[in-house]
């Protein structure tokens, strides 16, 4: 009897660590579109659906997932969003490093680093994005596309080509005091 107890106790304590791990990334759904192939017998319609994913500490990645219904779609877009997680580098401000910019197809997004309680002034796709990778003061501005899929990866090359002084340092092999010098 105290054997199943125990049995039990610890299928609820790892129940609970499966749980955090997953209540630890948070997942929005920025758009659902219905699409439509035509095959012989008429149009098949399934369901798009953009989901960014991050655990607002430096991760965020933007996943899309097709499926007849829409929960499998989100469910895709979800697994594919883990798999193309970034890392963003953040400031102590919990902001970026420098001013950077990005293109994903015909979006363009620019991005500059903003002062303690500017808060993330962005719009869309990018606003998630930011969001959900943990960046709280920015200012970011769409060119170009208004498309939210091109927008969200055109904002997630942007963050995954910031560099830290002293990862910039250290590639010029010179201490990190020297590079304002």
């Amino acid at each position: 009897m105290a054997e199943q107890k125990e049995q039990r106790n610890k299928k609820k304590s790892s129940n609970n660590k499966t749980r955090e791990k997953e209540s630890e990334w948070q997942e929005r759904v920025v758009q659902i579109r219905r699409v439509t192939k035509v095959v012989k017998g008429g149009k098949k319609l399934s369901f798009r659906a953009i989901v960014i994913i991050g655990n607002e500490r430096g991760q965020v990645g933007v996943g899309v997932g097709k499926a007849s219904d829409v929960i499998g779609a989100v469910k895709k877009g979800v697994a594919d969003g883990k798999k193309h997680l970034i890392e963003v580098p953040l400031t102590k401000s919990n902001s970026i490093p420098h001013p950077i910019n990005g293109d994903g197809g015909g979006a363009k997004v620019m991005m500059r680093p903003a002062a303690p309680g500017t808060g993330v002034i962005a719009g869309g796709a990018v606003r998630t994005v930011l969001e959900l990778a943990g960046v709280r003061n920015i200012l970011a501005k769409q060119l170009g596309s208004g498309n939210p899929l091109n927008n969200a990866r055109a904002a997630v090359n942007a963050l995954s080509t910031l560099r830290t002084l002293s990862e910039v340092a250290q590639e010029r092999g010179i201490p990190v005091e020297n590079l304002y010098g």
